[in-house]
């Protein structure tokens, strides 16, 4: 007995994970098959630092994005509709009665009304920070609240205007 252990520590990583357990569990492939024990060097890589942006300007660059997403400027491109049009009156429409066209004025009003139910839910957010102001946090829960509400309620009057229902 005392002469294996010698032979083991002879070897690096000869022993197995389940050979460490001994009497718990047998290593399945007894003494024939062992798993080596690779010990890959640490190169120390030089690396290249960027600075980073502040967090401000990172939320504000994603609402840029987000916004000229939102506005379709994909479909204004391919599309080409106009900005605004008219009816048969003559007098301008702003909202196209089609749930398949619009009017790019109608696609800029849509995304900053989305753009305003987003920063609502970041006073969502924010709200939760000032615990140990009640006031405070009741304040900017309330106006993220209206926030979102007031943008659901234009946002559903636009589909319905579109649809024909009003």
């Amino acid at each position: 007995m005392q002469k294996e252990l010698s032979k083991k520590e002879d070897v690096i990583g000869s022993e197995t994970v389940f050979e460490k357990i001994k009497g718990r569990t047998p290593w399945i492939f007894g003494k024939s098959i062992r798993k080596p024990k690779i010990n890959f060097p640490r190169l120390k890589l030089p690396r290249i630092s960027f600075p980073m942006p502040s967090r401000s300007l990172s939320v504000i660059t994603i609402m840029i994005i987000l916004f000229v997403l939102q506005t379709g400027v994909v479909y204004f491109i391919v599309r080409e509709p106009p900005a605004v049009g008219a009816n048969a009156q003559g007098e301008p429409m702003f909202i196209l009665n089609d749930i398949h066209e619009s009017f790019i004025i109608e696609g800029i009003a849509a995304s900053t009304l989305i753009l305003f139910c987003s920063i609502g839910f970041i006073a969502l957010f924010q709200a939760s920070k000032y615990v140990y102001n009640k006031k405070m946090a009741i304040w900017i829960l309330g106006i993220g609240m209206m926030m979102i509400i007031i943008t659901f309620i234009l946002l559903q009057y636009i589909i319905s205007v579109k649809l024909g229902v009003i």
